[in-house]
């Protein structure tokens, strides 16, 4: 006959030999205690952590224990669900013996693959962003594909602003025509500017006399301007 409660007590032992820092005993009746299990550190050293509770039924290895995921650190639900599925699995293999220690080995090594497989996601998103961005430089750079429809839907934008441009300079310069006249059009709209100067000279007196004694006798003067020491100042000190 099976002493369940011996087998059990062995294990418990052996279990907190192997976990002393991550094993904590909850209860005796019935046989209830926690255990810490976390990932190896990642690349960036991201882990990943579960707490497990297990508790022995009365006719445990026969039957297999209770478990529960009592709290975890960054592990989505999919995971939870996953880790409950494997222990599941490893508990119906090992039937019969004690598996505490199978159990948390199982769980350990599929939070190490959660973990790569955070390294993985993340190596994508990494790549894919690098794509991105080299995409985005090359088609800065390359610039544009010109197609026929683009061409055309370029054309007809570009033949609406310069119709406006044309239609906007045209009207200015309307503007400008109605208030500002050439000196022809000013002469014929008002006839007054034809005598407006000697009319000036008439109103104010002013007139132009020339005292022509001044020039009687230049022509009795012998003036060599070609002589280049020809300076008539000097002349005019020497009659002095």
């Amino acid at each position: 006959m099976t002493d369940y409660a011996e087998e059990q007590r062995n294990e418990l032992e052996a279990i907190e030999s192997i976990y002393p820092d991550s094993f904590t005993v909850l209860s005796e009746n019935p046989t209830s205690f926690t255990i810490t299990v976390m990932s190896d550190a990642g690349e960036n050293g991201e882990t990943v952590e579960t707490l497990l509770k297990f508790t022995y039924v009365e006719k445990y290895p026969d039957e297999p224990p209770l478990w529960e995921i009592q709290s975890q650190e960054n592990l989505e639900d999919r995971d939870v669900q996953e880790i409950l599925t494997l222990l599941q699995q490893q508990a119906e293999e090992n039937l019969g013996m004690v598996m505490i220690f199978t159990l948390v080995t199982a769980v350990q090594e599929k939070l190490n693959e959660i973990v790569d497989a955070i390294k993985t996601r993340q190596e994508e998103d990494k790549r894919l962003k690098e794509k991105e961005a080299e995409e985005a430089e090359t088609k800065a750079f390359q610039g544009t594909v010109v197609t026929i429809e683009n061409f055309l839907a370029w054309k007809t934008t570009f033949e609406q602003e310069m119709s406006e441009i044309r239609k906007k300079r045209q009207k200015e310069e309307e503007q400008v025509g109605k208030y500002k006249l050439t000196g022809k059009q000013l002469f014929e709209t008002d006839h007054n500017l034809d005598t407006s100067d000697i009319q000036f000279l008439e109103d104010t007196g002013n007139s132009v006399e020339v005292d022509e004694s001044l020039f009687q006798d230049m022509e009795d003067l012998d003036l060599d301007e070609d002589d280049p020491d020809f300076d008539p100042l000097a002349m005019g000190s020497d009659e002095d």
